[in-house]
């Protein structure tokens, strides 16, 4: 199990290896505040969308129909992200005005739908699902809280105008995706 959630959050990292969920990798991570509960926000839903993943492909291939998985994550993925938002707006109004857009933006994450995806051909059991689950949800976080935590400090430092803004975000990225590289022979 730990190999699983090890591989998942640090070995093939869905931001940082897979290049899935970059656009709230890089629209939240301004703020160290917003970004670690954009990503707690995030790691739910992947849960819930992975036991609702699992449930749905069980059913869909016991009436031998399997050619329906996309089209029904979507559905659950949507759904999922529509709840969270429901309880967010409710319970914390504050965050939810921080979220702003991206946080209706969860539904059409690719990590979320990528994370259904791979722990069906991945064959993963209920279990296993949960893990894989939690793992690219902390990875996803891990990813997140980090970028926030570099931009804030690079606001209080001197940058050359040239590299100011996009490009110096997507420099930050490119470091911190090699970075996690060094943990490609961890899973073996």
């Amino acid at each position: 199990m730990w190999t699983i959630f090890l591989n998942a959050s640090l070995v093939n990292n869905f931001v940082l290896a897979y290049f899935l969920g970059i656009c709230p990798f890089l629209g939240v991570s301004g703020k160290l505040a917003t970004a670690s509960r954009m990503g707690g926000a995030v790691c739910f839903v992947m849960l819930v969308s992975s036991l609702c993943a699992f449930a749905i492909n069980a059913l869909l291939v016991a009436i031998d129909a399997p050619y329906l998985r996309l089209i029904s994550y979507i559905v659950v993925i949507a759904s999922t992200v529509q709840l969270v938002e429901m309880f967010i707006k409710k319970m914390s109004p504050a965050l939810f005005r921080a979220l702003g857009i991206f946080l209706p933006l969860i539904t059409t994450n690719c990590a979320i739908l990528g994370l259904a995806l791979f722990q069906t051909n991945k064959g993963y059991d209920l279990l296993q699902c949960i893990v894989y689950a939690l793992g690219a949800g902390s990875g996803f976080t891990l990813a997140l809280i980090l970028m926030a935590g570099i931009r804030e400090k690079l606001e209080l430092a001197t940058v050359p105008d040239v590299v100011q803004g996009t490009a110096l975000t997507l420099m930050i990225a490119g470091i911190l995706s090699l970075a996690f590289m060094g943990f490609a022979g961890l899973g073996a």
